[in-house]
């Protein structure tokens, strides 16, 4: 059996590029690093220098009692259609549960956190990245989650309008009424 060799396939570049790329000449896009693009920093999830994914999703099944109450009432949009997060990672530090889109932080403390300076810090960081931080402590929690479901409504910003004309995004469960 003889071998048949098949033609070269034609190079998509046009010439003056074959010339540069032969030559080793780099790509001029700013997305490529150049003319003053600036060079991304490598790091974990939402900016972190280290990912902490594996504990974030032990957090999520390792809940305590407050957090799977409060997680009861934070999902599903339950709270008036605002969406929240759990054991999400914010830069280095993992926060309980989150509202992106109104910037807001739910914490759920233990006793553990009782004048916490390490706390003061993380507050402060997340705070100056534009987030509300408030926290609750678990015993709360646990006795009021109707008071605590309202201190949150009440940190969130009011939705809008649908009357004014913007649109908000209906949610269809998957037997279609829901």
């Amino acid at each position: 059996m003889s071998e048949t060799s098949q033609p070269p396939l034609p190079n998509p570049l046009p010439q003056g590029e074959r010339e540069q790329v032969a030559l080793g000449a780099s790509n001029s896009s700013p997305l490529a690093g150049e003319e003053g693009a600036r060079q991304r920093q490598r790091v974990g999830r939402r900016g972190g220098k280290r990912s902490l994914l594996d504990l974030a999703k032990r957090g999520r099944k390792n809940q305590t009692d407050a957090e799977r109450k409060l997680w009861s009432i934070l999902r599903s949009h339950r709270l008036q259609g605002w969406k929240f997060k759990r054991q999400e990672q914010l830069g280095d530090y993992i926060v309980d549960f989150v509202c992106f889109r109104a910037r807001l932080i739910v914490e759920a403390d233990g006793s553990q956190h009782a004048e916490s300076k390490e706390d003061e810090f993380r507050t402060a960081w997340l705070e100056g990245q534009g987030f509300r931080v408030i926290r609750f402590w678990n015993n709360d929690i646990l006795l009021n989650p109707d008071g605590i479901a309202t201190a949150i409504l009440a940190a969130l910003p009011p939705l809008p309008n649908p009357a004014s004309g913007a649109r908000l995004r209906q949610r269809v469960g998957r037997r279609g009424g829901e």
